[in-house]
């Protein structure tokens, strides 16, 4: 840890059930036109329709994007920033899952700053004016994104999934209501759900971290922990779902203010290249990264040991940190999380493109937040581990 450490948040975040019902009024003290930022699913879901019925009844106009389709690309970017210049609005709202949120920081963005969303990648470019109004309403428990002041745009040229990172991306207002998450199916539910869990363990793990971020990581993995599979197998349990998206929110926020690290950066190049969604990605890698990773952060692994393994207190910190990684395996048996060769991922075509992945991975920036920092050769081999990877000795269908 440096001498000092900065920690940044949403101006307002409303957290709760039913905190949804709020959106118009957050929206009319900024703004007096929205573009809606989502998908077609929600659309069907009648979830658009709502939120442009709270606006209404506000004073406030709307307009709709529904083009994000997979995750967030530059053209989705540029599509959704035309309509919002032609329909002259001055608030962003987004309702979806990250790419949603992604797609409309961006925007928010490069509506007042101008170019092209990769010229603000390692921060070349740097967005010095303040962005349209962005209220974020995630709809799964998983990306945190809502909390960021990150977002992660394919370069659709290059297929390279550009991270880029600066204040001006953190969304103006979070809403956080879980009741917007029962509609996720079980694939997406466990998908989010270890993708947070993956970001509360990289911003405990990471290099990064400190005591603000260790605090919220440790309580999103606990409230993760202990509510995933109850979210998977029954998704009408409110209390699950409560749960599950307070751990988003608490990861979001813990990780945007350490970093994540080499899961992540590994799950970069996979999105891009064979369009894995990203929380199916990070769950592919999460339990082989650790398992390399362990020798080096065995204390902060054992923690969270404890947290699946709550009644047994005489664990010793190497035992407590193989709980770890074998009940994160076991995570993603009982939730049918495929290792890359079971997603159907070409092995001759993987083979041609895993040391660009590599490279890709390395350029992400960050693996060198990671505890043990893997070389070039390393991370080749990793990626060979993980295609082939078994969770568990025996398969689980549920």
């Amino acid at each position: 840890m440096e001498n000092f450490a900065v920690f940044r948040t949403p101006k307002t975040i409303l957290y709760g059930r039913n905190a949804f019902e709020n959106v118009g009024t957050e929206a009319s003290q900024r703004g007096k036109k929205a573009l809606i930022v989502s998908d077609k699913i929600m659309d069907s879901l009648g979830i658009v329709s709502k939120c442009r019925n709270l606006l209404e009844e506000q004073g406030v106009q709307s307009a709709v994007y529904l083009g994000i389709a997979s995750e967030p690309t530059d053209q989705y970017v540029s599509e959704s920033l035309e309509i919002l210049q032609k329909e002259q609005c001055d608030i962003v709202i987004s309702l979806g899952g990250g790419s949603c949120i992604d797609t409309a920081k961006a925007i928010a963005v490069l509506a007042t700053n101008g170019g092209y969303i990769g010229d603000y990648m390692r921060e070349r470019k740097i967005a010095s004016n303040p962005p349209v109004p962005h209220i974020s309403i995630p709809t799964t428990a998983g990306t945190g994104s809502e909390a960021t002041d990150a977002t992660i745009i394919t370069n659709t040229s290059s297929d390279v999934k550009m991270m880029i990172k600066q204040p001006a991306f953190m969304p103006e207002v979070a809403i956080v209501d879980p009741l917007l998450t029962i509609s996720a199916p079980k694939n997406v539910t466990a998908a989010t759900g270890i993708d947070a869990l993956s970001h509360a363990i990289e911003a405990y793990l990471s290099r990064k971290s400190h005591p603000m971020t260790d605090t919220l990581a440790v309580s999103a993995m606990k409230l993760i922990v202990e509510n995933i599979l109850t979210a998977y197998t029954n998704g009408e349990n409110e209390d699950a779902r409560e749960a599950m998206a307070l751990g988003s929110l608490q990861a979001g926020m813990a990780f945007s203010n350490s970093s994540v690290c080499l899961v992540h950066g590994m799950s970069r190049p996979i999105g891009a290249i064979f369009h894995v969604p990203h929380g199916i990605s990070n769950a592919m890698l999460l339990p082989a990264v650790l398992e390399f990773s362990k020798e080096a952060c065995v204390e902060r692994l054992a923690d969270l040991g404890r947290i699946f393994d709550l009644n047994n207190e005489s664990l010793s910190s190497k035992e407590a940190a193989n709980i770890a990684v074998n009940s994160i395996k076991d995570l993603c048996v009982k939730m049918n999380i495929p290792n890359l060769k079971g997603w159907g991922i070409d092995q001759s075509t993987f083979e041609t493109v895993v040391d660009k992945m590599s490279v890709d991975a390395v350029e992400s920036g960050s693996p060198a937040n990671n505890p043990r920092i893997p070389t070039h050769d390393e991370l080749v081999k990793l990626y060979h581990v993980c295609y082939n990877y078994q969770f568990s000795v025996e398969e689980t269908v549920n």
